[in-house]
């Protein structure tokens, strides 16, 4: 009795922490983390539903992450599946009910539904016993599918899914639901600002900044533990980078069509102008209420910082459009922040906004290939980017490229 009391308290807890989550792809991480734990089980995955079907939308297994080196994201493939009954997660989207299978390998042939053993095949991985959850929300909607796989005991054998947890399991998966709607409501909030930006620019797409975003956190998360950081300190920012990141470009939105939507080069009077994005950027979250407005901030100002002290806008008053005192530049303007001055943020958008837009294919160039690209921000380390930085971007280009796969511009 006392250890089922414990691990209600313990989801109760699990509950509040992931209430405070805001970004989508970083709370199902963690719901999936967390309900792994609870469980003891070596895998599992997430669906969420897109009208009648499911997106396989992240996955965890720890068997297949002892193969990867050190600190490499586990890569997987998105798909959905219809909700019906011939898969496990469509079966219960579509019943609302949970389904506990000791052995999918042993499913009966009168079952309506079928286990999938591609990966398996695949991968060489052996999957057994799978829980797999309906996430209902507060009015009772199946929002979403949460599956984990093979349960172990202390020894690290395989066992099946312990019946007497499923009601804890399932008041988690409830308040975890409820979690998920309130931060797909987020981002839909923050790439619908985009949307306005991309009205007048084109460049900015709801895919772009979701892959600038995914690449910021990869490389921050990267960062942070070569330096030592707290996972704790780790998670809490890379939430709000992972929001501040997708609009780091939305102070466009007051930058006149004349020049976002120029063919040719711009003037110099008119690259000045398109400076000014930065500065009307930061100004839309000049009033702080959160870390998040902090964050967002820092990060539309300075991400066109340059390392070596020659990009923009500089050291200049957001909304008087001059130079702070002190910070004049001989030739006129501010004086750009170079090295440690640029905030952490905006040194790491810069690097993942430059990557991306040198990786896509664009209305006036073509996708560079990989090779290019990464030669060209070698070369700029220590120029245009933290050269310590781009050390750790070298060590992620792997997870970079499932983050392409994720987030692909629309045809």
């Amino acid at each position: 009795m006392q250890c089922r009391d414990e691990k209600l308290k313990k989801v109760l807890n699990l509950g509040f922490e992931i209430s405070q989550i805001k970004d989508i792809d970083l709370l199902l991480e963690k719901i999936l983390g967390e309900a792994r734990a609870f469980t003891n089980c070596d895998a599992g995955s997430i669906y969420v539903r897109e009208g009648d079907r499911l997106k396989f939308s992240y996955a965890q297994n720890d068997t297949m992450q002892r193969r990867l080196p050190p600190g490499r994201k586990l890569p997987y493939s998105t798909f959905s599946v219809p909700i019906d009954n011939t898969s496990i997660a469509g079966f219960v989207a579509a019943n609302g009910a949970i389904l506990n299978i000791a052995d999918v390998y042993e499913l009966g042939d009168s079952l309506p539904y079928s286990f999938n053993r591609s990966y398996d095949t695949r991968t060489g991985y052996r999957t057994r016993s799978v829980l797999t959850i309906p996430l209902k929300n507060f009015r009772g909607d199946v929002i979403g599918v949460l599956q984990l796989i093979n349960a172990m005991d202390g020894s690290g054998n395989v066992i099946p899914f312990a019946r007497s947890e499923e009601d804890v399991i399932i008041y988690f998966a409830n308040n975890a639901a409820n979690a998920v709607e309130r931060a797909k409501m987020t981002r839909e909030i923050i790439l619908r600002m985009n949307k306005m930006a991309e009205l007048r620019d084109p460049k900015e797409t709801g895919p772009h900044v979701n892959r600038v975003a995914a690449y910021s956190v990869i490389l921050y998360e990267a960062w942070a533990r070569a330096k030592g950081v707290s996972q704790e300190e780790i998670d809490k920012n890379r939430d709000v980078l992972r929001m501040s990141a997708m609009l780091h470009d939305v102070g466009k939105v007051a930058i006149s069509d004349m020049i976002l939507k120029k063919p040719g080069r711009f003037t110099p009077d008119e690259y000045q102008v398109m400076k000014l994005h930065t500065l009307f950027g930061a100004n839309l979250f000049a009033d702080i209420y959160s870390d998040f407005d902090e964050s967002a901030g820092i990060v539309a100002l300075n991400h066109h910082e340059r390392w070596d002290g020659k990009g923009y806008p500089g050291y200049i008053d957001s909304l008087t459009q001059e130079p702070l005192p002190g910070y004049e530049a001989e030739e006129g303007g501010a004086r750009g922040k170079q090295g440690a001055e640029i905030p952490l943020f905006g040194r790491i958008v810069a690097l993942a906004d430059v990557y991306d837009a040198l990786s896509s294919r664009r209305c006036y160039k073509d996708a560079w290939d990989e090779n290019s690209v990464l030669t060209t921000i070698r070369e700029e380390a220590g120029k245009q980017f933290d050269p310590e930085l781009v050390e750790v971007f070298m060590e992620c280009v792997d997870s970079f490229r499932q983050i392409e796969k994720l987030y692909p511009d629309e045809e």
